[in-house]
């Protein structure tokens, strides 16, 4: 990427310096080409990311693997860059004919290697950067910060989960995605033992889809290896807090209360671990 990607940089932190209306929007830069595939990176960088380097989280959407985009996680890093973080939504590969989550899972290690590797031009702390991820998202953060990237890789030195998948080994949909292959390799709960950096879960109880009992073992884990894990749980809710427990698919009613909780849930975490400041 070279001075190319310099250029963009500073045309991002030039943007949010002079408070356009441009900087209202995040800068898009590819951080990795899978194939014929551009995989991108959305910037949103504090007002003063030039003075002083800046902790940065990494957020990865859901979408059951096969579906979403990074916008979808847009609100959550306004209001960490508010917060005084770089903010970067990622794009990963969807499942499909020629994809996997397990190749999810390697755009998520290298996203996390190429923040590492322009921490210096991006105005990032390569020493405090973090992991947020939602439903499907919350696996690719979980298993990246657990040891789940190639050899050299380093995942994410906090973990931010919102309805995470955490427990993949005997998930049959998970299984098909891979075509066959075991979901043990990769599921973060069967990583968990080896332990890993702290964590802090956002949880529906009457989650359907990725159940609160897999929360809690991963917590249980974690805490066994001499990890910290805060799981916060919300009675009578389902995934991503839907009051709609009949449909926990789609048409989606967060409770607001909860919602609101949650997210003041995960920005004392990121306070408690020097990581941001509230707005």
């Amino acid at each position: 990427m070279g001075q190319g990607f310099s250029r963009v940089v500073l045309a991002v932190v030039l943007a949010v310096a002079a408070g356009s209306a441009a900087a209202q929007a995040p800068q898009v830069v590819t951080y990795k080409t899978a194939g014929e595939q551009a995989l991108s990176a959305h910037l949103f960088a504090p007002s003063d990311v030039a003075a002083r380097p800046r902790p940065a989280i990494l957020m990865f959407h859901g979408g059951g693997w096969v579906a979403g985009e990074p916008a979808w996680t847009y609100p959550a890093a306004r209001r960490m860059q508010a917060q005084g973080l770089v903010a970067i939504p990622i794009e990963y590969r969807l499942s499909g004919e020629t994809a996997t989550p397990a190749d999810a899972l390697s755009d998520a290690c290298d996203a996390f290697a190429w923040l590492r590797a322009h921490a210096a031009e991006l105005g990032v702390d390569p020493q405090r950067v973090a992991g947020y991820g939602v439903s499907a998202g919350g696996h690719l953060v979980a298993a990246a910060g657990l040891g789940g990237c190639a050899e050299g890789i380093k995942g994410p030195d906090l973990l931010l989960l919102w309805s995470p998948a955490l427990d993949l080994a005997q998930d049959g949909w998970v299984r098909r995605l891979l075509g066959g292959a075991d979901p043990a390799t990769i599921s973060p709960l069967s990583l968990a033992a080896r332990g890993g950096p702290p964590a802090v879960i956002v949880q529906g109880a009457a989650d359907t889809l990725t159940p609160a009992r897999g929360a809690q073992a991963f917590c249980a884990a974690l805490v066994q290896a001499n990890g910290a894990c805060d799981l916060h749980l919300y009675p009578s809710l389902g995934h991503l807090l839907t009051r709609n427990l009949d449909n926990q698919e789609s048409d989606f009613d967060p409770d607001p209360v909860a919602r609101a909780d949650g997210e003041a849930r995960l920005d004392a975490f990121l306070v408690a671990h020097g990581y941001g400041s509230k707005p």
